[in-house]
């Protein structure tokens, strides 16, 4: 059975959320490996955890995420990415399926660029991009509320994850474990 390894940084929860949204959607279809990213594995600003990334080595589909600040990445997050340098050097993660998902405090919170970066950093290490396929505004369980077509997007409404954007990322899950059982 093919492995899908979900690798998130949350200081909140939301993005949590979100992770364990993806796992239950991909469920009983792939095995699910949750990978969070925790303060401890930062090391003097460097990454440092290669059991973590031992686990991407070895799994089919990759899901990213990650809380927009400051319109990019969360600094934790961008220290794993920084860490599988040696990794993109080898190409341990070529043909990988991948995809993203992110969070920000409001609607317009350029939460794109964050899904944009972590495009560039599954490109860099040879992998394949897996996006929505649910347009935006048109679903009729209101999933992809945002309309992001590169991964998914979301923000709290009220102090909350809204129920679409969980669903979303469930279908997120099962999209990708759907890709990594075709490409496995």
């Amino acid at each position: 059975m093919p492995l899908l390894a979900i690798v998130y940084f949350s200081i909140s929860g939301t993005t949590e959320k979100l992770a364990h949204a993806v796992a239950r959607g991909a469920d009983r279809m792939v095995e699910v490996a949750l990978c969070r990213i925790l303060g401890d594995d930062i090391v003097s600003g460097r990454f440092q955890n290669e059991r973590l990334l031992e686990t991407i080595d070895r799994a089919g589909a990759v899901a990213f995420g990650t809380p927009t600040y400051m319109g990019g990445p969360a600094a934790q997050f961008k220290a794993f990415a920084d860490a599988s340098s040696d990794r993109w050097s080898q190409q341990r993660w070529a043909n990988k399926i991948a995809a993203g998902f992110t969070t920000g405090a409001c609607a317009a919170g350029d939460q794109l660029h964050t899904l944009s970066y972590l495009t560039i950093l599954a490109a860099q290490h040879g992998m394949l991009w897996c996006g929505l396929d649910i347009p935006g505004g048109e679903d009729p369980s209101g999933r992809n509320r945002l309309g992001s077509q590169l991964g998914l997007a979301t923000h709290l409404v009220d102090s909350d994850l809204p129920q679409s954007d969980v669903s979303t990322a469930e279908y997120l899950g099962q999209r990708l474990a759907k890709l990594a059982g075709r490409n496995g």
